[in-house]
């Protein structure tokens, strides 16, 4: 995407119904609310499962993120957050442009003080575990949408989109 104008997902879906139609494309359903001060963020995925767990998480974000988007499985549970308001900053100084959890997130005045793109389910105030458990680099299914490693994953105001290829301009 470099230093293009940002693509707009409606447009997206518009200029490729073929790719929606063979999968390619796939929009996660519209489920996530929207925190953090980049409403509009794309870049290549990354993927890490963990329920109610946050240290892969932690480790994926101390490493640079070079533009890529961290995408959690948080198993859509609501009884513990995944990402915090420290986790976005740190995400934010290492270079991550997105982040997106399948489950929830806390500290949200903090996150939405952030330089970062982020989605989640909702907010809920209780920190979750650190025994470690998880996947890392795994192919996830987010409410019933394909969304592997490698992936590439675009988000704005009027959704996600997941592309199995980098999308040019429409």
């Amino acid at each position: 995407m470099g230093s293009s104008a940002p693509l707009a997902i409606a447009d997206v879906c518009d200029a490729y119904p073929h790719l929606l139609t063979n999968g390619e494309l796939r929009p996660l359903p519209p489920i996530f609310q929207i925190y953090g001060r980049n409403k509009v963020f794309s870049g290549h995925v990354v993927t890490v499962k963990c329920f109610e767990d946050n240290v892969l998480v932690r480790e994926f974000l101390a490493q640079e993120g070079h533009g890529r988007v961290l995408v959690i499985d948080g198993c859509g549970s609501m009884r513990s957050a995944i990402i915090g308001g420290d986790l976005a900053k740190r995400a934010q100084n290492n270079g991550w442009v997105g982040i997106v959890v399948y489950g929830c997130i806390r500290d949200v005045d903090d996150i939405n003080l952030c330089d970062i793109g982020v989605r989640a389910l909702n907010s809920y105030p209780v920190q979750p575990g650190d025994k470690g458990n998880g996947e890392k680099h795994v192919p996830l299914t987010i409410a019933g949408t394909r969304v592997c490693d490698g992936d590439w994953l675009y988000a704005d105001s009027d959704g996600i989109l997941v592309s199995s290829m980098e999308l040019s301009e429409v």
